[in-house]
């Protein structure tokens, strides 16, 4: 019921739907009574002028419930694909407003499920519920109707027939309910396992893992199999018991009609009409036990999607807007963990000032909490204590839009889409021009590559940028974050697949263009940020030293191991 605000846009249609059907019914409710008039007054009595004039009445009324069945479909059409786009495109929302914890905690394959199955099964519930509900409860009430009309004695035969059908829809129902909850679990299972196989197929196919994976993907898929299966055997036991009372009934009225018949209470086609009518009733009661199926895979379908809407996000913005847009940063007393997280913190008592247009570096072994520190910035995460500034407010002050317009990122891992190689980097700012963009990618070294393309700046990027190297991936990506020109711009070790001279031609190109703008880089090798203004040596979560290159040199003795070792491994600083 929270989803029915979804149909609102829609009432005008969602109340035709019902009103058309209803028109559809009532010629199918006519008909029987119809046929019994042609053979009680017209075949018996052989009186052609009867049949003629009947018939024609039926061909007539078979039209005009035609034409209400088709406009029946067509409103209910319109009113539950309405519902389905607008509640998408509002779990998407949610979905992208969520913090990357909150993402995790769902799962990618969990929340893929929810945007396409659980969607699907709540808007055929729409579909059913405003079409197939009123059409057959009115089978039900108006069948029982005309039958009493032609003799009270048939309504022995639904007193007795209706009952038993309830109650086994009922039964079966409340068996099945729990397992809709079940398969919608493992449906999230394969949708998990196929999600991970295809972002890391280079893995599995490097570590020839693709047994152990076919494998790990059959035993979610063969679950899901038994467990949809036992769905199936159970709705599957309704159909025969229901078939095996309706045609009891069909029976008893036979019986019941023939003794009337015999005693001139009743003409054989009315008797014909009473066994049309109890059928239309009973297949009204079948067809409303796979109503209570779809409203009960539905019910369980709506659980699921209204915890993504009822989640609120766990980072929300304030309404600080600061005019300085210098890009200065400062860290005071950070401390993180990611949630979840136990034992040593990530970061612990970080105090860091970056002060506006400077070159700084962030340098420390793998796993010592660089990608971390950064990642507080554009709130990704929030500290667990301190305080993170950005142009002297803190962060949790600013809109999220507005603190995120003045931060530019490049990630470890470069993220590109199913596009052109002009719109990927055009996302860094969507009104660009097209000289903006081409001057973006040289800056970043890209521009010969692209233009050696076979349409240039327009050719397609396969999905995930799959068309290319890691070091043009990185390029693109760095472009992107160019043609935004924010105050600040991160490279969280988004250079590592460049080599030295490219990644030297890069920051020469930066500077000269970016001159003013604060410049983060995250880095493992010191060729990489030797040059940098300024080199924060992060160690097990804590910074022990913040300086130029040369005075680390002398200082700094987890620089100094670094340094040691790169020079040993390389053969040279150089």
């Amino acid at each position: 019921m929270k989803l029915a605000r979804y149909l609102k846009p829609y009432l005008l249609f969602a109340l035709l739907t019902p009103l058309t059907m209803i028109g559809e019914v009532l010629v199918d409710l006519l008909q029987p009574k119809l046929l019994s008039q042609i053979v009680d007054d017209g075949v018996l009595p052989q009186n052609m002028d009867v049949i003629i004039s009947t018939g024609v009445i039926m061909l007539l009324t078979i039209v005009i419930g035609g034409a209400c069945g088709v406009g029946s479909a067509a409103f209910s059409g319109c009113a539950s694909q309405g519902f389905a786009r607008d509640l998408r495109r509002d779990v998407f929302g949610k979905v992208m407003s969520l913090s990357f914890q909150q993402t995790d905690k769902f799962t990618t394959g969990s929340l893929v499920t929810r945007l396409t199955a659980d969607i699907t099964s709540i808007q055929q519930l729409v579909d059913f519920s405003l079409r197939m509900l009123v059409r057959n409860l009115m089978f039900l009430v108006g069948g029982i109707i005309m039958m009493m009309q032609l003799d009270v004695s048939f309504g022995l035969v639904v007193a007795i027939s209706l009952p038993l059908e309830a109650l086994l829809v009922v039964l079966i129902m409340k068996r099945a309910n729990p397992l809709y909850n079940i398969v919608a679990g493992r449906l999230d299972r394969v949708n998990s396992v196929m999600q991970e196989n295809i972002t890391g197929a280079r893995v599995v196919k490097a570590y020839v893992r693709e047994e152990h994976e076919t494998e790990r993907f059959g035993a979610a898929n063969t679950d899901l199999t038994e467990a949809n299966l036992k769905v199936m055997t159970l709705v599957a036991l309704l159909s025969p018991f229901l078939m095996i009372i309706m045609n009891a009934a069909v029976i008893m009225v036979i019986y019941i009609g023939g003794m009337q018949v015999k005693a001139a209470e009743l003409k054989v086609g009315e008797v014909m009409a009473a066994i049309t009518y109890v059928t239309q009733i009973l297949h009204g009661i079948m067809m409303l036990s796979m109503m209570f199926q779809t409203i009960s895979k539905a019910s369980a379908s709506a659980r699921r999607l209204n915890e993504v809407l009822d989640t609120e996000p766990a980072i929300s913005g304030g309404e600080a807007v600061p005019e300085d847009r210098s890009g200065s940063v400062c860290f005071k007393g950070v401390s993180f963990s990611y949630p979840g997280h136990s034992g040593r913190p990530v970061l612990s008592d970080i105090d860091l000032e970056i002060k506006a247009g400077e070159n700084i570096a962030i340098l420390g072994a793998t796993g010592s909490g660089k990608s971390s520190l950064v990642n507080l910035i554009p709130r990704f995460y929030d500290p667990a204590e301190g305080t993170v500034l950005v142009d002297g407010q803190d962060v949790k002050d600013f809109p999220l839009d507005e603190l995120r317009r003045r931060v530019g990122i490049v990630l470890q891992k470069s993220e590109l889409f199913s596009a052109t190689a002009a719109e990927n980097i055009r996302w860094g700012r969507k009104d660009a021009s097209d000289e903006e963009v081409r001057r973006a990618a040289e800056i970043a070294q890209a521009d010969e590559f692209i233009s050696a393309m076979p349409n240039g700046y327009n050719t397609k990027i396969a999905e995930k940028g799959a068309s290319l190297s890691g070091g043009q991936k990185q390029r693109i990506s760095i472009a992107r974050a160019v043609l935004k020109r924010p105050e600040i711009l991160i490279f969280d070790d988004s250079t590592s697949a460049l080599d030295l001279g490219t990644e030297a031609k890069l920051r020469e190109g930066l500077q000269k263009s970016l001159a003013g703008t604060t410049l983060i880089t995250i880095a493992q090798r010191i060729a990489s940020v030797k040059s940098c203004d300024r080199i924060a040596v992060i160690d097990h979560g804590r910074i022990v030293a913040c300086a130029p290159h040369e005075e680390l040199l002398e200082s700094c003795a987890v620089y100094q191991d670094i340094y040691r070792s790169q020079v040993k491994q390389t053969g040279g600083e150089d």
